[in-house]
């Protein structure tokens, strides 16, 4: 794409951002609900692209897996499979988002001065946002529907082992704005793999108001190191559950084997378990034979033990002696980590020492113990006896998210709707001149 092009279509999109801003909710919707449909008639095409890319990712991973093990492991082709089960929840949540209230117009405060200025605070979309991401093809229809409904235009560009199957989603997006007479401007999916192209869309603040990068340590690192555009950072999970000594044992185990073997490669999954002196000679057996026996639910889970846990573990297999390094691991896995602590106060200092700020939980009996957790863990979601992977938009209730986000500026947590307006005043008078 050359310089003149590259910059008439950003235009194009800041355009398309500045129709959407007055666009009413009814159109808006109907095309929600066009790529609903569009995707469930054209589902037999879109797994076969996705079979595609499958097939191509294999062909890599058995040719270069020791160079890539990570990026080539099976967690990374979870992310990437698509299935008739994963294309129902893509239709579930355009027609949630569809059904929630347009966030564009809300007014969230109102007031009248004493000179007689009346002030509103109202919602108004961002304006072209511009999201990177990984593996996940859903991602795509997910992104378009809540930036869409928000009156955002949307510059998406997805990872190459995905290119098949998302320029199939991205015809279904374009037919189904074409169907409704909105610009085809209003998504730019990108399928030009070229990393150059990226770090030159991140310097053009003239048109993009925000970047969004989803995915690992290595793309989040690469977007804040070369944007000249905010940044709302979809940081990686290192997620916690911690058993404390008052805890329900059998529930704990439920929701340790839950936020890691639910499915272990999404940012929500445990990667460390902290477990209270007292209780961990009962609980950590109990909890290895649900998880890392062989059995069809799910592959063992590997453990990197320190030694305490080690010793509660003691013969039994799968276990290894953690380093330091572990617990700094995003494994998204069958793998984690364990460690012993002797109070609360060395759990919660742990969590601060090796979190991401994403998701902590805490299984107690004691609600002293789980406000203190709430008031003094510093995370975008903190849980009492719940797992981890609830940390989601769509079971948020918010119809679907465009990440996660760690950061504390303008938003934390699920990106919704409202996550992706901003707040403007607005000020009526009647001649006010100030004096």
């Amino acid at each position: 794409m050359t310089p003149a092009d590259l910059e008439k279509a950003l235009a194009a999109a800041k355009a398309a951002a500045a129709f959407l801003r007055t666009a009413s909710v009814e159109p808006k919707n109907r095309v929600l609900l066009a790529v609903a449909r569009l995707l469930k008639e054209r589902e037999n095409g879109i797994l076969k692209a996705n079979a595609e890319d499958l097939a191509r990712f294999d062909g890599a991973r058995k040719n270069d897996e020791k160079k890539e093990p990570e990026r080539l492991g099976p967690a990374f082709r979870d992310r990437l499979a698509l299935n008739p089960k994963r294309l129902a929840g893509m239709i579930e949540s355009l027609k949630q988002v569809a059904a929630l209230a347009d966030p564009v117009g809300e007014v969230a405060e109102t007031r009248t001065l004493e000179n007689g200025l009346k002030l509103s605070r109202v919602r108004a979309p961002l304006g072209v946002i511009f999201l990177i991401f990984e593996s996940r093809p859903n991602v795509a229809v997910e992104a378009f529907s809540l930036a869409f409904k928000a009156g955002n235009a949307v510059l998406l560009r997805g990872g190459k082992e995905s290119s098949a199957t998302v320029a199939a989603l991205y015809a279904i997006l374009a037919e189904a704005l074409a169907a409704e007479n909105f610009p085809r401007e209003c998504v730019w999916g990108i399928t030009d793999p070229d990393r150059a192209l990226v770090q030159t869309l991140l310097a053009q603040a003239k048109f993009i108001d925000v970047v969004i990068p989803r995915g690992g340590d290595a793309l989040i690192e690469f977007v804040t190191e070369h944007s000249r555009i905010p940044v709302i950072k979809n940081d990686r999970g290192m997620c916690h559950v911690y058993v404390h000594e008052d805890a329900d044992l059998e529930m704990a185990a439920k929701i340790v084997q839950n936020a890691k073997t639910q499915r272990p490669g999404v940012c929500n999954a445990m990667e460390t378990c902290l477990v209270h002196a007292s209780v961990a000679a009962r609980f950590l057996p109990k909890l290895h034979a649900m998880i890392s026996s062989d059995g069809p639910a799910h592959p063992p889970v590997e453990w990197f033990a320190d030694k305490a846990a080690a010793t509660a573990l003691a013969r039994l297999p799968r276990v290894r002696s953690a380093t330091a390094k572990n617990w700094d691991t995003e494994y998204l896995d069958y793998k984690m980590n364990c460690r012993v602590v002797d109070s609360l106060d060395e759990a919660l200092a742990h969590i601060g020492a090796h979190g991401s700020k994403h998701s902590e939980t805490i299984v107690t009996s004691s609600e002293t113990s789980a406000r203190r957790f709430f008031a003094e863990v510093d995370a975008a979601a903190v849980y009492w006896n719940a797992s981890t992977r609830f940390t989601d938009g769509f079971e948020f209730g918010l119809g679907g998210e465009i990440g996660i986000s760690t950061q504390k500026l303008h938003v934390r947590g699920p990106v919704g709707l409202r996550e992706l307006t901003s707040l403007k005043w607005i000020i009526e008078g009647k001649g006010q001149v100030r004096a």
